[in-house]
């Protein structure tokens, strides 16, 4: 019975971090739900991104010793991002407004590399890492391109929450760097390593804590 619970209290854990980490996933610039904000500024957002999934998702997938756990932790991430993706439609704004970040191949890539390298943690973090930065630009890249256009959902439906300052600008949009795939997954890949270190340390402190 207490194996049950320390396992599901495990989970329960992980539910509510991952939740939290949405929201400030979502505060840490409107810019990243916000469609055109989001084109224009791509390579901020795969980098801020990527090393959000990393950190949480390494940190709780050695926590656990589980692979599958950082799947389960961006599949969280999506279903709650998707919740408030529901509420800005239920109150008039169109289907495309909000996009919702692509975690999870990512995470599974993390998860995979994790299995496949019998639960090392230094290749988790170095290849896994490595993996989700190089990966995550382009998944969500493909994802935007399936959208309708951003300037067009950004002007005809300003976000209220915006100041007046952050108004779309027309001549910025698409011209933020010749390649933000390229650029997103080169600067990505180079810094999510080291988050995902942090990540695993944060894992290690937490153990130690449990235990004292």
């Amino acid at each position: 019975l207490m194996v049950w619970l320390r396992r599901t209290t495990h989970y329960l854990f992980i539910v509510v971090v991952a939740v939290n980490s949405t929201l400030l996933t979502i505060n840490a610039g409107d810019y990243i739900f916000y469609t055109d904000w989001m084109w224009t500024s791509f390579v901020v957002f795969s980098v801020s991104q990527s090393t959000m999934l990393a950190v949480g998702a390494i940190y709780y997938m050695l926590f656990t010793g589980v692979p599958g756990t950082a799947t389960y932790y961006a599949t969280i991430m999506t279903i709650y991002t998707w919740v408030a993706k529901g509420a800005w439609f239920a109150l008039g704004y169109p289907y495309d407004f909000i996009v919702v970040p692509v975690w999870i191949p990512s995470a599974m890539l993390l998860d995979l590399t994790y299995w496949a390298t019998r639960r090392n943690k230094h290749a988790a973090i170095i290849i896994g890492g490595k993996l989700v930065g190089l990966s995550f630009p382009l998944f969500n890249m493909v994802n935007l391109l399936l959208i309708r256009d951003p300037l067009e959902v950004a002007f005809k439906h300003p976000r209220p929450t915006l100041p007046a300052y952050m108004t779309p600008i027309e001549p910025q949009v698409g011209k933020f760097y010749n390649s933000p795939v390229a650029l997103g997954s080169g600067a990505a890949a180079v810094l999510t390593v080291p988050i995902a270190a942090l990540g695993a340390k944060l894992s290690t402190w937490t153990y130690r804590w449990m235990a004292a």
